[in-house]
């Protein structure tokens, strides 16, 4: 009988811990576009304590943002689809576009917040651009 409970008690916990998730890269992939913004906004909106002026000013930021990528996203696509690979001048051409685009975004976000939220969303954005580039090497690494 102890068994059986604590059998019973094992599966019961596993089950709920199985249910617990936090939000994963799948279901990012299933929420449209503006569902992202949002999603941003929000995080954004809680982490910096935006006022609803700024909290605007963000979401037509990410907006245009989300819409640069994807364009870039499709034109990517369409590339790797036909087969060819970027030369190195394209390569370095597309980072240099990249980082053109983090120095606006940063310069943009620098006007909406104030010094104390800026600094907060700037580490924020580099621990996240670490943990993104840890993962990369992580990958790599088992590939």
């Amino acid at each position: 009988m102890k068994n059986l409970i604590l059998a019973l008690a094992l599966v019961f916990g596993m089950t709920t811990f199985a249910q617990e998730r936090k939000m994963g890269k799948e279901d990012r992939e299933k929420l449209t576009p503006q569902e992202r913004v949002e999603f941003q906004v929000k995080r954004l909106t809680k982490d910096l304590d935006l006022s609803t002026k700024q909290a605007e000013q963000v979401k037509t930021l990410m907006t245009k943002k989300s819409e640069v990528r994807a364009a870039h996203k499709k034109e990517m696509n369409t590339k790797r689809a036909s087969g060819t690979r970027l030369t190195t001048e394209e390569r370095e051409a597309m980072k240099s576009k990249m980082q053109d685009e983090v120095t606006s975004l940063k310069k943009e976000m620098k006007t909406i917040l104030s010094v104390e939220q800026f600094t907060k969303w700037e580490q924020n954005f580099e621990e996240k651009k670490h943990k993104m580039m840890e993962n990369r090497a992580e990958r790599k690494g088992r590939k």
